[in-house]
């Protein structure tokens, strides 16, 4: 288990699932974390609040990270505090239209295109402008399994998560010179308020046809962060990494 003491990350969309057990994660192995919420501020300070409770140091920002401005006051309000950000953990949640393409606008299909790849964009040209200077640098983008494969009524997530694996190697070989490593982590289905839709039959055989034999918890997603954020991963970037039990190997 790699030490993440002295560290500051920011984890966006940190207050709740992965998120949440993610900023919790970290925390426990030294970093100071920002935990970035939209809309619920509740859970985030719960978040915080358990984290200052174990001994460490964090801080609930509110921010849209589709807004340039509020991302940018974001990471202003972290280096402000704790002098750097050196690891992003870009997981904020974008809402999309679960639909058949047929029925689907063009509308609903960009507004997740669009919502997905603008967080990314903003979030990743303000820390890096820290993390140059500092020739450091960790990041990692929450993907999803069906940017490789294909479900029913998921084309604009989908398709929108493999935009955002495709711009985490663009980041990887820019910056890499610069210090910064840059990686994709793609959970399968993962027990969160995100999945609650799913019928009990369908949870129950996804754990059944899984190798690892249940379904991911944010925490079995928050491992994997932690370690492609941690130093343990310092020669490895621009990779997919799945991480869903063994469920697809691509």
């Amino acid at each position: 288990m790699s030490s993440l003491m002295g560290k500051v990350a920011l984890v966006t969309g940190g207050g709740r699932g992965i998120g949440a057990a993610t900023s919790k994660l970290l925390a426990e192995r030294g970093a100071r974390v920002v935990v970035n919420y939209v809309g619920n501020q509740a859970s985030a300070e719960q978040v915080v609040a358990e984290i200052v409770q174990k001994g460490g140091e964090a801080l609930a920002v509110q921010a849209d990270v589709r807004d340039v401005g509020q991302v940018e006051q974001m990471v202003g309000v972290a280096v402000k505090k704790w002098g750097t950000i050196d690891l992003l953990v870009n997981n904020a949640n974008m809402s999309f239209a679960m639909k058949p393409i047929a029925d689907m606008t063009w509308d609903e299909f960009a507004q997740k295109l669009n919502d997905e790849m603008k967080s990314a964009f903003y979030l990743t040209q303000s820390v890096t402008r820290v993390m140059v200077r500092q020739h450091y640098g960790r990041i990692v983008y929450i993907a999803s399994g069906l940017a490789r494969r294909p479900g029913p009524r998921m084309a604009a997530h989908g398709t929108a998560k493999a935009a955002l694996v495709q711009f985490a190697r663009f980041v990887a070989q820019e910056y890499g010179p610069m210090g910064i490593t840059a990686n994709v982590i793609s959970p399968g289905l993962v027990q969160t308020d995100a999945t609650r839709f799913q019928p009990e039959e369908y949870l129950k055989h996804t754990a059944e046809v899984t190798p690892l034999g249940h379904v991911a918890t944010p925490e079995d997603i928050a491992h994997a962060i932690a370690m492609y954020v941690s130093d343990d991963t310092q020669f490895i970037t621009g990779v997919y990494v799945p991480v869903n039990g063994g469920l697809s190997m691509d």
